[in-house]
């Protein structure tokens, strides 16, 4: 009884082959799997040079195919074809100039300004120290700022500590007409103490 089991699960268990013909029985269970393959050869990959060879040659040769398709569906000779698209490049070059031109008096006379403002000052390497400075003055603050930001309650507190001078800045200065006038007096002050007399 158990050789008939064992026989009727062979044969459900594997299919008999397409000309009807049963497969041989192996004598021993094990494994079977795919026979091994061989090594694939190595394979180099292409460098940036090659690839950008092949793109360059494919590119050449999409526009000479298309050229010669716009040459037989119009009818023209390469001359008109290749005069034609000298001049496409040309008025498109023209459109371009005619932009920038447009733009160019203005940045001109961006430029000049500049230009006369450097050349105004008496101790250029003292000023170009101070911008350094500011740059590097700048950058370290920023670096404070992130540092405290990261801290766990410091950012909300320093919120409300923004606030409320905030709010005291306007009672104080903004809020009467008197207070106003008063503040923009003091900035006009300030503003020729640091810039000195004009006179």
């Amino acid at each position: 009884m158990a050789s008939a089991a064992n026989s009727a699960a062979c044969s459900l268990a594997v299919p008999p082959p397409f000309d009807g013909k049963p497969l041989p029985r192996q004598s021993s269970a094990h494994a079977v799997g795919l026979p091994s393959l061989r090594p694939t050869p190595h394979l180099a990959s292409p460098s940036r040079l090659q690839i950008r060879e092949a793109w360059k040659t494919a590119a050449y040769n999409c526009r000479r195919v298309a050229g010669k398709f716009i040459r037989k569906a119009t009818g023209e000779t390469t001359a008109t074809v290749e005069i034609t698209t000298a001049a496409a490049a040309a008025a498109t070059t023209t459109t371009t100039t005619a932009e920038f031109a447009d733009q160019l008096p203005e940045l001109s006379d961006f430029v000049r300004k500049i230009q006369e403002s450097w050349d105004k000052l008496e101790d250029k390497y003292t000023v170009s120290a101070l911008a350094f400075a500011g740059i590097i003055g700048l950058w370290t603050a920023g670096g404070a700022v992130s540092a405290i930001d990261r801290l766990p309650l410091v950012p909300g507190a320093l919120e409300l500590v923004g606030i409320g001078y905030t709010g005291w800045f306007v009672y104080k200065n903004l809020l009467l007409e008197s207070d106003r006038k008063s503040l923009i007096a003091k900035v006009k002050s300030l503003y020729s103490d640091i810039i000195g007399s004009s006179e």
